[in-house]
């Protein structure tokens, strides 16, 4: 589990209604479900307006690498990459071919092959640098619901604030109803303003850089593979990969 996220949202959370009981508030007072409703509602359905289906649920379904980040070992995809070099070097690109089917991992199973194959440099580095490409643009597109959220959050909170006050003036003549609508007029702002800048906007942050970091990864592949298409030195490869890790 990523501690940071976690504790970076409950700091976020704290700090706020630490601040609300040191101004003499009450916590009851944020607990407004009727705001909540309308900007999490109305945010939501602005995205998913926004959205094709797949990107959509991509989005959503990538939200838990906040917390269970994908797993990106650049230290042993090196030694890994230095082993078919290695064997490339002594037994031929053929001897590659048993390593495929213990792959799991898509990308280097399809650049193995390739590499097994008889594929020049150059054009393996053209067909797996489209398939990055693709991938960056697929999961920065799902990654960016996530900051078109951030972005419409806190329009929908002024919009549950003009709910609110339309409620409120309708109301003038029972003064025991202007309480509960003033509340859900500011509680919705403050939901829609600490939602965007608290949760969507940080997830989709998060989500970028974890997909940098996959990127890098697949970059480092395509680098390896080439190398060994080119017949260098195993450790020229790995010396050569060494300089991705930051």
């Amino acid at each position: 589990m990523d501690k940071i996220s976690v504790l970076g949202l409950l700091f976020g959370i704290v700090a706020i209604v630490g601040g609300q009981l040191l101004e003499g508030g009450h916590i009851a007072s944020l607990s407004q479900p009727t705001a909540l409703l309308i900007v999490l509602g109305g945010t939501m359905g602005a995205v998913m307006l926004q959205s094709p289906y797949a990107t959509f649920m991509r989005g959503m379904r990538m939200v838990r690498w906040v917390w269970y980040p994908p797993v990106v070992d650049h230290q042993q995809l090196i030694k890994q990459i230095s082993n078919w070099s290695q064997v490339s070097r002594r037994e031929g690109l053929l001897a590659l071919e048993g390593v495929i089917n213990q792959l799991k991992d898509d990308f280097s199973r399809k650049g193995l092959q390739l590499l097994v194959d008889g594929a020049e440099p150059e054009r393996l580095r053209e067909v797996l640098e489209v398939d990055i490409s693709t991938f960056e643009v697929e999961m920065k597109l799902s990654a960016r619901i996530w900051e078109a959220a951030g972005g419409y959050s806190p329009t929908i909170g002024i919009l549950g604030a003009v709910l609110g006050l339309i409620h409120v003036m309708e109301n003038l003549s029972d003064p025991s109803k202007l309480g509960a609508g003033i509340a859900v007029a500011f509680v919705a702002t403050i939901y829609g303003v600490g939602l965007a800048n608290l949760v969507f906007l940080p997830i989709a942050n998060k989500l970028k850089a974890h997909i940098g970091r996959l990127i890098v990864q697949r970059e480092m592949i395509v680098d390896g593979l080439v190398g060994i298409a080119n017949g260098d030195n195993p450790r020229i490869i790995e010396s050569r990969l060494k300089g991705y890790i930051f």
